[in-house]
Parts: structure tokens; sequence; C-alpha cells
């Protein structure tokens, strides 16, 4: 999908560096054809947000080669894997990450004024992949083993075809990219989308935003970060927003005025941190997607927003409930899984719970596969109860257990490190006020690793390893566990 064009505005504002819609599409072309010189099939890009990684995007495109955006917070056996099961032939990356690959033939170029390595690797044999991929993104699952998911060109234009009719009321003209871009959000709502629109993507280093990893987060360096740019739209996952909003309550500022939409998705969002977020100046909505979806499905905006839904369809896309309670989705779906010859379904089965309302939102409760069963049989989604606990000020992660228990329990990670005893049992007393009785929690324990992937506790993309954290913390919640 090429970008609007026949325009001297900004396409990419990397800070530094600044590419108009003409000049991109000169660099991508340029790019496309060295790709082609080196007989390139299946690209990997390794690389930090810049302007050259939307040429990279745009040029594997024009030159016909399957895209494999690495994320840089992979772990390195994740990034081998990903690259092995994908055939990739030839890595772009930066110089220092060239050395990852000693068995490649490196040899240098410049995209977009930034100096790049390009690691031609062997391959023995081109793995299955369904006919027609443009892109494999890597997600990495409970397991934390990547599983590819093969997109195609033309599901993953629906989506942005979609998100810029249904963001047209707003007028959105600059966007700040918040989310790495080998995150398939951000690539498609946050590049194809805005680009396809003509507004200037603001594609500076992840760091200059005060992230680092899959889950540092500096919330005062993004606040600044925001203010310089003064962007139009966002992207956050609800963590991030969670950090920012707590950063502006504490610190007495607001967002700036320029924002008209703050996407959060990758995870339940909570009515009360929404409203807590708009109060601080932050235009917060909750959206869905998933990437065997080709990313974005549906979306709350400005004059059609109902907090604590996820929103309703985009123009691309089709929703309906399975009678088992299961959501399904049609419409923009992605070609199969690499190395699965099964295609799939005209209806994609997403795993997760919830159900639509008369108006058209859709409602998600969790997943299906973590529902828990109580020892009095009543069944309870974990990610509903966790999302209370994560909307009062002194929780920043929750995970909840209570399959076969008689009652429900949680590990819990503060917001402040300094935070007591007596206020986290306040938090949990709140949370439990909205709940009925058999979804309140009656032990609690103190985290004793940090959610994220550096201390096994969460997966690459921040999603809980219940298993390890119940291990972990079986002895404070008194739950007897298999070894």
């Amino acid at each position: 999908m090429s970008p609007r064009s026949g325009t001297a505005g900004v396409a990419l504002d990397g800070g530094e560096r600044r590419l108009t819609f003409a000049e991109l599409e000169a660099e991508a072309d340029r790019l496309a054809e060295r790709l082609r010189a080196e007989g390139t099939r299946v690209l990997a890009t390794l690389m930090d947000n810049s302007p050259a990684w939307v040429v990279a995007d745009l040029a594997a495109a024009r030159a016909q080669a399957v895209h494999v955006p690495l994320p840089v917070f992979f772990a390195p056996g994740q990034i081998d894997h990903a690259v092995r099961a994908a055939g990739v032939d030839t890595v772009l990356t930066p110089p220092a990450f060239a050395a990852r690959w000693p068995q490649g033939a490196a040899s240098g170029l410049a995209v977009a004024g930034q100096p790049l390595s390009v690691v031609r690797l062997p391959v023995a044999a081109a793995p299955p992949m369904p006919a027609g991929t443009a892109k494999i993104t890597f997600t990495s699952g409970t397991t934390g083993a990547p599983k590819g998911v093969c997109l195609g060109a033309d599901a993953m234009r629906r989506v942005a075809e979609g998100l810029v009719e249904a963001m047209a009321p707003l007028d959105v003209r600059r966007h700040l990219c918040a989310l790495p871009f080998a995150v398939l959000l951000e690539n498609v709502a946050g590049v194809m989308a805005p680009l396809l629109r003509g507004a200037t993507c603001v594609t500076l280093p992840l760091q200059q935003l005060g992230l680092d990893g899959s889950s540092g987060f500096d919330a005062a360096r993004f606040h600044a970060c925001t203010v310089a740019q003064q962007p139009h739209s966002l992207i956050l996952l609800p963590q991030m927003l969670r950090a920012w909003s707590g950063y502006l309550l504490h610190s007495g500022q607001r967002a700036p005025d320029s924002l008209k939409l703050v996407a959060v998705g990758g995870a339940a969002v909570g009515a009360r941190l929404l409203h807590d977020a708009r109060a601080l100046g932050i235009p917060a909505f909750e959206g869905y997607g998933l990437s065997e979806g080709a990313s974005v499905q549906t979306l709350n905006l400005p004059g059609h927003d109902r907090p604590g839904a996820a929103g309703r369809a985009l123009p691309h896309a089709q929703l309906r409930i399975a009678p088992d309670g299961e959501v399904e989705v049609a419409g923009s779906l992605f070609l199969g899984y690499l190395g699965d010859a099964t295609a799939p379904p005209r209806w994609w089965p997403t795993g997760d719970l919830g159900r639509i309302d008369a108006d058209g939102y859709l409602h998600i409760s969790g997943r299906k596969k973590h529902l828990l069963i109580t020892a009095f049989g009543r069944n309870v989604s974990p990610e509903w109860v966790e999302t209370a606990l994560r909307g009062e000020h002194a929780i920043a992660q929750a995970v909840v257990f209570g399959d076969a228990q008689p009652a429900l329990s949680a590990v819990l990670w503060p917001v402040r490190a300094d935070a007591s005893d007596a206020q986290l049992q306040a938090a949990v007393d709140a949370a439990n006020a909205t709940l009925p009785d058999y979804a309140r929690i009656r032990r609690w324990a103190r985290g004793r690793a940090s959610f994220d992937a550096a201390s096994g506790m969460a997966t690459a993309n921040g999603r809980p390893q219940r298993a390890a954290i119940l291990q972990l913390h079986a002895d404070a919640l008194d739950i007897a566990v298999t070894p």
C-alpha cells in the first residue's frame, strides 16, 4: 500500500531527519531496487523506530518480499526462532546488531540517512507459507515462543482504509508513534493509516519517548515528548496510559491540548482509568483487535463512545458472538499461521469471551481459556476482576487465581514501591465493592518479582505468565501447585 503522494508535505518526522511524501516514495523505490538486486525473498528488520523502518516496510512490499518485523525487545532465542521459522534470507539492521549473524555476508547502505547493514543469510529451503503472504508478525503468546501470523496486503489495506474512514471527522494531521513499529498495532494503525490519509507520522527513537524494552516506561519523559511534538493522535497500551495519568495527577499537569484521540488497546482498559485520563486532558478511547484480524477491529471514538466497552466495529470488520460466548471476527483476516497449511475459517474464533449490546458496542469479559471455575461452581473470568483491581490508583498490575478454590486470590504489583500493605488492602476493598461476592478477592500477596519478561513473570508483549506467577506465590496464597 503506497502512502498518499503528490504532495510536498512531511510524511515522516524523525526529529533530525524528515521526509516529504515524494522523498519517502523515492527512498522506498531505491531500497526496493537494492532488495531485488540482492534476490531478497524474506526480509527481516531489527531496528528501532525511525524513518528508515517505514522506508523498509514500503520497500519490501514493492520488491514483493515478505517483511518480518522483529521487535528489538524479543529475547535472542525468540529472534533466532523467528528468523529460522520464516526462512529469512536478508536482515536489515543497524551495524551494531549485524554481529548477531556471523554466518551472514554483511554490506552497508544508508536508508533515509541512517547507516544500516544488509546481512545475507544462507537458507537451506524456503519454509511453506500461505500464498500472498506480505508480512509475518510474530506474537509471543503465553509460552513466549513466537508464532508467525501471515498477513496479506489486502487485509492490512482494508484495516488502514477502515481507520481512515472512521477517523475522518477528527482531521488527524500529526500522529506520534509511541509503540514499536514491529508491533502490528502501530505498524497498521499508526503508520499505514496516517500515511494513507496524508498525515505526518512522528517516528522518533523509542527512548526519546521514555520506552525501554517491552515494559520500561518513563512517564515524565513521555509527557515532555508529547508537549514538544504536539500530536493529534497516539496509540498507547493500558499500562502506559495508567502511568502517564498518574504522572500528570501527581505533577499537577495536563496533556497537550493538541490531542484529539489517544487510542488504547492490547488489554482491557476499564471505565475508571478512561475517566481519570480524560479528566487530565487525555482523550482516551478503548479499542480491540488481534493479529489474526490484521490489527484493529473495534474502536470507541468521540461521539460514538461507551467507556468500559471496546467500541463498535470499524468499517472493515464484522463481529458476532458464538453460542458459547466467544467473539468471532471476519472482514480482514490473516492468511494462516507460518508452517501450518490450514486456511482460517471465514469467521475467526478470537479466544475472547464477550457480548455485543443493542447499540453495537463490543464488551470483552476475558479469555475463554482463562475461565476459572471456583469450588462453588461459579465461572469467573480473571481478566474481569484484574481490570477492576487495576482501576485502583495503588495497583499497577494484578493477576487473579481461584480455579477449584473456594474464593479468589490475587498477586498484586503496586504503582509505587513504597506503597503499604494497608494501601493495597484499601485498593482491594474498593475493587471488591464493585464486584459480586463470588468475584471478590479474599486473599492477596504482594508480587515478589516485577511483571515483565526479564523476570519471567510476563511474555515479551506484557501478558502475564500465569503459571510462573502462581508457582512463585503459591505459598503466600495458600494454593497447592504441582511442581
